[in-house]
């Protein structure tokens, strides 16, 4: 088992920053491939991006140049940098952990353990 926190949410103004968080305690973080998916208002779940167990990173088309996922193996902790938000980033904010190694996992169903998620809301 790996159990997922996220944390640093909250509600920031557009063209401003934020970076959240998900702690993994449980099972070698290390061996897992970290998400982030994300939840708007009246849509469903999408992913936003990846970190690899070696930290190779894919990103959503939409979000490349401004959110950057990056992870510290000892603090057993993801992190999400969100820059130059934008108010269609309002969203509830997962983290994810996949055993998938032999690819880039880019869908839900690739993710084992999910966090309950950390809202993020950009004011316009």
């Amino acid at each position: 088992q790996v159990q997922l926190v996220e944390s640093g949410g909250g509600l920031v103004q557009a063209g401003g920053s934020l970076r959240i968080s998900c702690a993994a305690s449980g099972r070698t973080f290390s061996n897992y491939a970290m998400g982030w998916f994300r939840q708007a208002p009246g849509k469903e779940r999408e992913f936003a991006g990846v970190i690899t167990r070696l930290g190779g990173t894919n990103y959503l088309d939409s979000l490349k140049g401004r959110f950057t996922i990056s992870r510290d193996n000892a603090k057993n902790t993801v992190y999400l940098q969100m820059n130059s938000l934008k108010p269609e980033d309002t969203a509830v904010y997962y983290c994810a952990a996949s055993p998938v190694a032999w690819r880039v996992p880019l869908r839900e169903d690739e993710y084992t353990y999910w966090g309950q998620g950390t809202q993020v809301t950009v004011s316009s």
